[in-house]
């Protein structure tokens, strides 16, 4: 039998009297929480790196949070494009205007921003706008007949192919369905001809539709038709234009590209408030941006630029426009654009009669930020881009400005931080109806009690995720 070290035998009995017998063989330590993390260093999720545009701090490790996709592409990001999804309220115009805000101090930046919201007769960006010195594009009908904003679709900026490109998708938006062989040649032919014999100005819309009400003779000649049936074939098309020369869309897009527009300013706002979103009207003109960027904003000079849409899915339920924006995004890898879209609901774009073509537009974005959703949105958000189960989870108990980020499958759990600075200038629903003094004392106040809520469910989702994961440890 083997003797009992005397030193053995003490500790024993002493840790006996003091702690009680315990059935493990490993000795028991008291210690602090502020102690003790150095021993668990492995429960806090990796970052993205400490280059870039701060976010705010990650909620579980209190971390800071840093993402920006150029600096992330080809490493950690196979596509700069980014996907905001949340209800109402919880923090996703903030997120997007200060996050715009801090990339434009970078001097390589230029941010696009389709602002499609706003009241008392601005957009929402107008503040962030007026700050930097900018007037936004403001594109609206009943303005555009008395000195607005324009932006012609045959822009002599715009390629030929582009131009005939840009035309093809207006009508079949607005008809809703595809151009037949016959329209399309009848299009082809008209366009062609104006711009050969329209040289000492801008060739506009009104030439196109009178062209296709009137075509010539050698147009049928080449095809061996008859200018009857040429005529026929481009009628539908003229009505189609007509309704931008002299309906209710008149003024914006049937004259010469309104001068002064400054494409090399940092921050290019068009200001979309003034057009119904429920109606054709707004893919309409998001195809005739879309495109018009595309030909004379987008250039090989080595910026790196942002595309922001907000209300996304208007964009993205037409299938001809969502189609032309999926072009769009092709070029983040070529000319270093990154295109951000802000949804509400993934079931407005998904359910949508351009599924399949939102599919694609979904699956370039790498990066997607979701805010807090119902229970069943938020179960159908998990299925469709992936996300684990406790992540889906926690997005109905989110409060605002607290959002699930993932980054090409990093996810975490990351808390928006807004600076004192950049509170009057994103809380916009107070800032349409206060004066500039009251607006900056509120908005503080606001987000003061909004911050403290935050942490508190912040320390709550921590505890809650720390307690799982020891029950997991303890199963296993």
């Amino acid at each position: 039998m083997a003797m009992l070290d005397p030193l053995a035998a003490l500790t024993e009995a002493f840790t006996s009297f003091l702690f009680g017998k315990v059935e493990t063989t490993r000795l028991p330590v008291r210690t602090s929480t502020g102690q003790a993390q150095a021993v668990y260093l492995p429960t806090a999720a990796p970052g993205l790196g400490d280059s870039g545009v701060i976010i705010g701090r990650e909620v579980y490790s209190g971390k800071g949070y840093i993402y920006d996709p150029f600096q992330l592409y080809g490493q950690q990001l196979p596509a700069p494009h980014w996907l905001v999804l949340g209800e109402s309220g919880n923090g996703k115009s903030a997120l997007e205007k200060t996050y715009v805000l801090r990339q434009l101090r970078f001097r390589d930046r230029q941010v696009v921003v389709l602002d499609a919201q706003g009241e008392d007769g601005v957009g929402e960006w107008n503040l962030i706008a007026e700050q930097l010195g900018i007037t936004p594009i403001r594109l609206d009908p009943t303005a555009a007949l008395n000195g607005g904003i324009r932006l012609n679709p045959l822009d002599p900026s715009i390629t030929t192919t582009g131009q005939l490109a840009l035309l093809r998708t207006i009508i079949e938006v607005a008809m809703g369905r595809g151009l037949d062989e016959r329209s399309g040649f009848a299009l082809k032919v008209a366009h062609a001809y104006v711009n050969e014999t329209i040289t000492n100005r801008q060739p506009v819309l009104t030439d196109i539709v009178e062209q296709l009400r009137h075509p010539e003779e050698e147009s049928a000649e080449a095809m061996n038709v008859d200018i009857d049936d040429v005529r026929a074939w481009g009628l539908d098309v003229a009505l189609v234009l007509d309704r931008l020369v002299d309906g209710d869309l008149r003024g914006m897009f049937d004259g010469p590209t309104t001068a002064g527009i400054d494409l090399d300013a940092p921050l290019i706002v068009f200001d979309l408030s003034h057009i119904d979103r429920n109606s054709i009207a707004m893919p309409i003109l998001m195809a005739i941006v879309g495109v018009w960027l595309e030909h004379t904003w987008i250039r090989p000079d080595r910026k790196k630029r942002i595309f922001l849409v907000e209300e996304a899915w208007h964009i993205i339920n037409s299938p001809f426009v969502a189609q032309l924006f999926q072009r769009l995004l092709k070029f983040g890898r070529r000319l270093g654009l990154s295109f951000v879209a802000v949804v509400h609901h993934l079931s407005d774009v998904v359910d949508g009669a351009a599924a399949k073509e939102a599919a694609a537009i979904l699956k370039m974005a790498s990066t997607r930020t979701i805010y807090a959703q119902k229970s069943d949105e938020a179960r159908a958000t998990g299925a469709v881009l992936g996300l684990p189960r406790w992540a889906v989870e926690i997005i109905p108990t989110l409060t605002p400005g607290i959002a699930v980020w993932d980054v090409n499958g990093n996810v975490q759990v990351v808390k928006h931080l807004i600076t004192e600075a950049e509170r009057p200038l994103v809380y916009t629903d107070r800032a349409m109806t206060e004066s500039s003094a009251m607006l900056t004392e509120e908005a503080l106040a606001i987000g003061r009690a909004a911050d403290a809520e935050a942490e508190r469910r912040a320390e709550e989702l921590a505890m809650r995720r720390q307690f799982r994961d020891e029950s997991s440890e303890t199963v296993a």
